[in-house]
């Protein structure tokens, strides 16, 4: 719980890299997300070329942040994994990437998630820059590393948005 309370989006990060065993343990927990009918349809392009984070910054108005990123990962869908006839890879990619910023928060790291789907133009540009076949889908690009400074916790409970047994 502590980690779910204290997590908010990181945007500016140190200049310090991310240590191999923290990338493994992000990548371990979210392996461990629920997907529907176990397909475990994710993938998942680790990135810290400055180059590249410079590229993936140009994805969206709202990623520029990742071009100060020490690390991205950018969360793939594999859709010849997906259950088919049932669109469930979605749910499954927002688990995981909420397992990831998690996972970030527990190592003592910052993360951000970006949306690259349903944005067509996002999806069209992260599959041009990496050379994604069709059967890959770019769910998002999750911006890490060590925070530049820390952000207060936010209790966000509103009990007038909770209903007992019907609307």
């Amino acid at each position: 719980m502590d980690e779910i309370m204290r997590r908010r989006s990181t945007r500016r990060f140190q200049e310090r890299g991310v240590e191999p065993e923290k990338t493994e343990r992000l990548l371990r927990a979210a392996m461990q997300s629920p997907t529907g009918r176990n397909a475990q349809d994710w993938e998942f392009l680790v990135i810290t070329d400055e180059q590249t984070r410079q590229a993936v910054s140009h994805m969206s108005e709202y990623a520029m942040c990742a071009k100060n990123a020490p690390q991205l990962v950018a969360v793939l869908a594999n859709l010849e994994r997906a259950v088919q006839g049932y669109p469930l890879w979605s749910c499954d990619m927002g688990a995981v990437c909420q397992t990831i910023l998690l996972q970030a928060e527990h190592d003592g790291l910052g993360a951000v998630w970006l949306a690259a789907w349903p944005h067509e133009g996002r999806v069209q540009y992260m599959r041009e820059l990496f050379n994604l076949p069709e059967h890959i889908v770019p769910y998002a690009v999750i911006a890490m590393g060590y925070k530049l400074s820390e952000k207060p916790s936010e209790d966000r409970y509103d009990a007038g948005k909770v209903h007992w047994e019907r609307y």
